[in-house]
């Protein structure tokens, strides 16, 4: 299987002699049940489940320390990600923050970690490549039950898309790989956002940003969002938590400080601005950063891989809208500069979310 084991992931100790599965082409997602799933790509900790009316909706992956992950197939959409972060007999805390959406009797989710692809025309504007058809299962993979493993796939025209989960004791790798099959280039913007929880609004920050660039973006729109692009780029209303106000956007400032205290309101993408990526010399973000929740004692590190910019917003006052707790969203991008994919080439990214906890 085009797994994320080829990807430089942290900890490549783990997988030793892993043992995948081969299937024919994958039938419709609507013509297979979870039971036909776990007949043919279940084993010990990865486990399929049917919804309410009778449709594949979900894989669980359960590693052998307890930590587990849960994501929807129809959305790939990450619902539930429970590290083991405490040494006590249940240490997995939830790290995910994944709200319901829609009216009653809705299935529809928001939060999570979701994948953003979209195709960029001149011409055209923005289209996104995850509407319509939805994923099917492809392939698992595992090491024991130490490292879990499911790849879904699907495609939009000339482009094949796959996105591979995996799930290791201490932590959890996202990765996205599109192949164009067309005649011509295409480009992309893309991202892996991230809904992290936090206990407190007052202690939660992000760490290893220091000297970066960033100018104040929205998001890009996808369906998993809390904030919306408008709403996230939103004025906070005044009071004891009011921001200090971000720069217009557009307008690039480099941060001086270690840390980046997400108490109040921001949108923002920490990116090379897209005049200096014309020198022969420019910096870039950092490959990795730290997201820290005070509250918990708890520190998780994003770790990019292919994607060349890295978003990060907080909700501010705006949290209360949205249950009891405090979140924040972040991940890796490509949004101001698309990435080029010439024909019978292939563009790869991956979000990787780490821990030390229990050390």
């Amino acid at each position: 299987m085009a797994a994320l084991l080829s990807f430089p992931i942290p900890k490549p100790s783990l997988i030793r002699a892993s043992v995948a599965v081969t299937p024919k082409s994958a039938p419709a997602l609507s013509s297979v049940s979870a039971e036909e799933l776990n007949q043919r790509f279940g084993r010990k900790g990865i486990t399929f489940r049917d919804d309410d009316g009778g449709g594949v909706a979900s894989v669980e992956m359960t590693v052998r320390n307890g930590s587990s992950v849960k994501f929807r197939i129809s959305d790939a959409h990450v619902t539930s990600y429970k590290p083991k972060v405490f040494w006590k007999e249940d240490g997995c805390e939830e790290v995910l923050y994944t709200i319901g959406a829609g009216g009653e009797g809705s299935t529809r989710l928001k939060g999570g970690i979701g994948l953003v692809l979209n195709e960029f025309s001149e011409k055209d504007g923005t289209r996104g490549l995850l509407d319509g058809s939805q994923w099917s299962v492809k392939d698992v993979d595992s090491d024991a039950i130490d490292a879990l493993q499911v790849e879904l796939s699907r495609s939009n025209g000339s482009l094949d898309i796959k996105y591979v989960i995996t799930i290791y004791p201490y932590s959890l790798a996202t990765a996205v790989m599109v192949t164009n099959n067309g005649r011509k280039a295409v480009k992309l913007t893309s991202a892996i956002l991230s809904h992290l929880r936090s206990k407190s609004r007052g202690g939660t920050a992000v760490n290893g940003l220091r000297s970066c660039s960033y100018c104040s973006l929205p998001p890009l729109s996808s369906p998993f969002e809390i904030l919306s692009p408008v709403e996230a780029m939103k004025i906070e209303s005044p009071g004891w938590f009011s921001s200090e106000g971000e720069d217009k956007p557009g307008s690039w400032t480099v941060q001086e400080v270690p840390f980046t205290i997400l108490e109040n309101k921001i949108s923002r993408v920490y990116a090379t601005p897209p005049a200096e990526r014309q020198k022969e010399f420019y910096n870039t973000p950092p490959s990795k950063y730290e997201t820290l929740d005070q509250g918990r004692e708890l520190f998780f590190r994003m770790i990019k891989l292919g994607f060349e910019d890295i978003y990060l917003s907080s909700p501010g006052s705006l949290s209360k809208n949205y249950g009891k707790e405090y979140f924040i969203c972040t991940g890796p991008a490509t949004m101001l500069v698309p990435a080029v994919v010439e024909p019978g080439e292939g563009w790869r990214g991956a979000q990787v979310i780490e821990h030390d906890n229990l050390s």
